[in-house]
């Protein structure tokens, strides 16, 4: 697939518009990637134009996501590659509470990872994983809530670009040092309701955490967006997407860094 555009601005401030319609409204809009002929750089432009929506209405840009990494994912959603998205304040909650997706998802899906806080900037190319380790202050147990404002998640990877790699919210546990961390064979263990519902290792996602990382500073940074010291990053989910309703409750363990704990009204 062409990472030249071949949408007009005028095209992908008009999708972006339609997407923040969809966020802001709790309705979703038929898929359009491959109907509109998208490339990808034109669907992170569209990303870009609802950011700018976002952060104009007095959101504030607070970190950066990956998704789709992990193969469960992948074949979940049927997306074969990666992605990013932003992250901004009005999407993060306190470890522990209760996330509002009744008043602001459209279909939510819960999924577990690791996250990082970042104590210098990341700018690619050139970003491997000793790179983003020396980069990190602190590590989080982070549930992220991804929500699609496209029907019936019905995505293809333009799609899921141009829609903030559909993310929706996210919880930070307890941050813990990236010191002793087995970025390999952590095993991550995630409970609903009180029963254990899937587990995985930190491998599941592209290998490492790491790698996740390195991969989303080389590749913002071929679109001029470093990751930069003071930012949250999701690293990509460890285990399979779960649905989630009102009343549900979960929680993560990663061994060797913490919990994170979350409910849903």
């Amino acid at each position: 697939m062409s990472d030249a555009r071949s949408l007009r601005d005028k095209e992908v401030a008009a999708l972006g518009d339609a997407l923040l319609k969809a966020l802001r409204s709790r309705r979703p809009i038929a898929p359009f990637g491959e109907a509109r002929g998208l490339t990808i750089a034109d669907a992170y432009a569209v990303s870009r134009r609802l950011l700018e929506h976002r952060l104009a209405e007095g959101e504030r840009l607070v970190g950066k996501k990956i998704g789709v990494t992990s193969e469960a994912v992948q074949s979940m959603l049927d997306v074969r590659q990666p992605d990013f998205g932003y992250l901004t304040d009005a999407m993060q909650y306190e470890n522990g509470a209760q996330l509002p997706i009744s008043t602001v998802c459209i279909q939510p899906r819960a999924e577990g990872e690791l996250a990082f806080r970042l104590c210098s900037d990341l700018v690619g190319p050139g970003v491997d994983e000793a790179a983003v380790l020396s980069a990190t202050d602190a590590v989080f147990p982070c549930f992220e809530i991804v929500d699609s404002r496209i029907e019936d998640w019905q995505i293809r990877i333009q799609d899921t670009v141009a829609d903030n790699a559909s993310s929706g919210l996210f919880v930070l546990g307890k941050p813990a040092s990236p010191t002793g961390v087995d970025f390999f064979e952590a095993q991550m263990r995630v409970f609903k309701n009180g029963a254990l519902l899937s587990s995985g290792r930190a491998s599941a996602a592209l290998g490492s955490p790491l790698t996740c990382v390195a991969w989303l500073a080389n590749t913002m940074g071929r679109f001029g967006v470093p990751l930069k010291a003071g930012e949250v990053i999701l690293s990509g989910s460890w285990v399979p997407l779960e649905p989630v309703v009102p009343g549900d409750h979960m929680r993560l363990e990663i061994e060797g860094v913490g919990s994170a704990v979350v409910g849903f009204v």
